[in-house]
């Protein structure tokens, strides 16, 4: 099972989905970009944020897309596959930047994906007040991305939930203001749903 934790930054995604690691068997915990060793390489370049064509991103982004597709999710069908971000970050982030199609970005992530996409999606949703504060502490220290603003940020997070809504993608939506333990609790009960239907 292919499962996306999906959010903007500071969202508690990461520290669910290692609560969540944790909890099961036969886990594989990854991220997008960073989940291979392209994908290393690729996240430094799309966290400096020093690209200048926005096309250009989007196409780092598909291209490390499909490779992490290709070395870790098609040959471990067996597996509970943790991802820290996915093809929905992918979308958000690129109709953010502007003049992209929703339909087309689907098709290209299709293709990096090969058809195949996750069997759940865990979108995290929080607020300007709480990205406020979580950005703001003196030990998070900005990435490029996060350096555009916060009003960007919450642009992206509204076309992820947008996007989230006119897919076909069974998903489960958080509200990231909550506690660790309840956000916790409703991730490992959809998953029991899944695993056990």
């Amino acid at each position: 099972m292919y499962v996306l934790f999906e959010g903007i930054d500071t969202c508690g995604k990461t520290t669910q989905l290692n609560l969540i690691a944790d909890k099961f068997d036969q886990v594989i915990t990854t991220r997008e970009p960073g989940g291979t060793e392209f994908g290393k390489h690729a996240r430094e370049i799309l966290l400096r944020d020093s690209l200048q064509s926005k096309r250009a991103e989007l196409l780092l982004f598909l291209a490390d897309r499909a490779e992490h597709y290709a070395q870790i999710v098609k040959p471990n069908p067996d597996k509970l596959i943790l991802s820290d971000r996915g093809f929905l970050s992918g979308i958000g982030y690129a109709l953010a930047n502007g003049d992209f199609d929703f339909d087309h970005l689907v098709a290209l992530n299709q293709f990096a994906l090969e058809e195949h996409f996750p069997d759940l999606i865990i979108l995290f949703e929080t607020n300007l007040a709480t990205l406020k504060d979580r950005t703001s502490a003196e030990e998070k220290e900005l990435d490029g991305i996060e350096l555009r603003g916060l009003e960007y940020l919450m642009r992206v997070q509204t076309h992820m939930r947008e996007s989230l809504e006119k897919l076909s993608i069974p998903y489960l939506l958080i509200n990231a203001t909550e506690t660790i333990e309840t956000i916790h609790a409703q991730i490992v009960m959809r998953l029991n749903t899944l695993i056990n239907r």
